[in-house]
């Protein structure tokens, strides 16, 4: 079993930062690759980023490529999401996710086992 508590959202402006945290319970956090999804309102779920257990390998969604950077510290249990130049349309619920599957494609939410409940991020124009 795993907890994942995100912090960090907040309200900024367009063309501002923000960074997300997701503190991981237990001992077996390695042992998972991580994910960030994010939800507004009105729409489904959609798949931001995502890194290996190891760091090694990242994914992202082509609306945030070379925007937001994951990355994580092992030893902290801790995955984090750099959000920079944030556009109004990021506004959004961002949720952190943990799976134990090995894929080749971390898009997709079902592939996940472990969700947080979220934090708000707000871009004013």
């Amino acid at each position: 079993q795993v907890q994942l508590v995100e912090s960090g959202g907040g309200l900024v402006q367009a063309g501002g930062s923000l960074r997300l945290s997701c503190a991981a319970s237990g001992r077996t956090f390695t042992m998972y690759a991580m994910g960030w999804f994010r939800q507004a309102p009105g729409k489904e779920r959609e798949f931001v980023a995502a890194i290996s257990w190891s760091g090694g390998r990242t994914y992202y969604a082509d609306s945030v490529k070379g925007r937001f950077t994951i990355s994580r510290d092992n030893a902290k249990n801790t995955v984090y999401l750099q959000m920079n130049s944030l556009k109004p349309e990021d506004t959004a619920i961002y949720y952190c996710a943990a799976t134990k599957g090995y894929y080749s494609d971390y898009r997709y939410d079902y592939r996940y086992d472990y969700w947080g409940q979220g934090t708000q991020v707000t871009v004013s124009s």
